[in-house]
């Protein structure tokens, strides 16, 4: 039984629900009801409907309000002496609530779907930019859609290659990050292990202390100057180090950083007996840490790094400081053309919070199909699958506790 279907059986027992419920629909009909009618409204024609409406819901409000006062004065005894539990009254109160929903319905189309209807056509049919919020806010983007769709699709793009190029940077580092010194590695294996350590923790902790936004103005000035100090002109410097690429990398060197945190939490998530296992059937550290460990560690990680996209979404908009069209730069062009800052902004907000919602719902269905049942491992051949864990749980079906007890077991058989 899913959440609704819960929430539903949980309603239908309780009928006090019902009145809580609806009530405030109800509450929000009658404000409709409140609201001047618009242009389109077909409840204008319908006077008399509409007032029968109004006071229909004003006498469930009444009801509602005498029950919820019964239940206060009887709380005990609620069940046994208030009349609205009787079973026909219980079957007359579950019809009136379905006909307060269909009004209440009926209201809000005329009111708000109708009245919108009316002021986007007003508003197109404008020369130009209308005073009131709503009216302004349609005209701009009827004039701008253009730009606003560019900038929302450069956001998209940067935040979704600059992950991928982050995901495998990220998967570099975190190697270097965790190697451990093996007893039969030479004095230059040893000095190799031991900087890559040091590098990643440098990097990590030098990109997770400043600002993306000071990231930004120093990765494309620098490379800009760097350009410039070969004798290439303005011009021949943007055609090979735009804006566009210069804050890619910024996205992808800084979000590099967080998600090789992100992989190296999911990779000490792993059951140490994995990689004890794995060794003892005679893998090297580097084959176990490829074949077992690592498969599992980015499935554990898999929630945080798909956030980071949802993040990247977000972050990209600070891009705008050094020039990159994203939705933030398209958004503030716009401004300086009708002048309307708060109108603007908010469309921008309503855009980011779209896109973040779109790609949480899509990261949510990737992350569901790749939460598989873990694969026991029985030989050195099984090494060549993937041997995973339930995302997050960091649970293990292999050990070689397991395996010794298993042998065990087959000696006294």
């Amino acid at each position: 039984m899913n959440k609704l279907q819960q929430f539903t059986h949980f309603v239908k027992d309780d009928h006090r629900y019902v009145f809580l419920g609806t009530s405030l629909i109800a509450m929000v009909g009658a404000w409709f009801s409140t609201q001047p009618r618009g242009p389109k409204s077909f409840l204008a024609s319908a006077y008399a409907v509409e007032v029968a409406m109004y006071w229909f819901l004003m006498a469930w409000l009444a009801v509602s309000a005498v029950a919820l006062v019964w239940k206060l004065t009887h709380w005990k005894t609620y069940e046994e002496t208030a009349p609205f539990t009787k079973p026909l009254a219980k079957k007359v109160e579950r019809v009136l609530s379905y006909v307060v929903v269909a009004i209440t319905a009926i209201l809000f189309v005329d009111r708000a779907v109708m009245g919108l209807s009316s002021t986007i056509d007003v508003a197109l049919a404008q020369d130009k930019n209308p005073n009131d919020f709503l009216g302004s806010i349609i005209y701009m983007l009827d004039k701008a859609a253009d730009i606003i769709a560019q900038g929302a699709l450069i956001t998209v793009e940067l935040a979704v290659f600059g992950t991928l190029i982050a995901f495998f940077l990220a998967i570099l580092l975190v190697f270097l990050r965790i190697q451990e010194i093996d007893r039969s590695d030479n004095d230059f294996v040893r000095f190799l292990k031991t900087f890559g350590c040091e590098f990643a923790k440098a990097y990590s902790t030098v990109v997770r202390g400043t600002p993306m936004m000071v990231q930004a103005m120093l990765i494309y000035f620098l490379g800009f100057n760097i350009l410039r100090g070969t004798g290439m002109t303005v011009s021949e410097i943007g055609n090979v180090w735009s804006t566009f690429i210069a804050g890619l990398v910024t996205i992808s060197l800084n979000s590099t950083a967080y998600m090789m945190e992100v992989l190296r939490g999911g990779i000490e998530a792993v059951d140490p007996g994995q990689n004890e296992a794995a060794r003892s059937l005679g893998l090297t550290q580097w084959q176990a840490m490829i074949k077992v460990v690592f498969p599992q560690g980015v499935k554990n990680a898999i929630p945080a790094l798909s956030n980071e996209l949802v993040v990247n979404i977000k972050d990209s908009s600070v891009l705008s400081v050094i020039g990159v069209f994203d939705l933030m730069f398209a958004t503030k062009t716009v401004v300086g053309i009708y002048f309307k800052q708060v109108e603007l902004y908010v469309v921008a907000a309503a855009v980011y919070l779209c896109l973040t919602m779109v790609a949480s719902w899509l990261l949510g269905k990737f992350a569901k199909r790749l939460s598989v049942e873990p694969a026991s491992l029985s030989s050195v051949s099984d090494m060549n699958a993937t041997v995973g864990t339930v995302a997050g749980t960091g649970s293990s079906e292999y050990s070689l506790d397991a395996k010794k007890r298993e042998g065990h077991k087959h000696d006294i058989r």
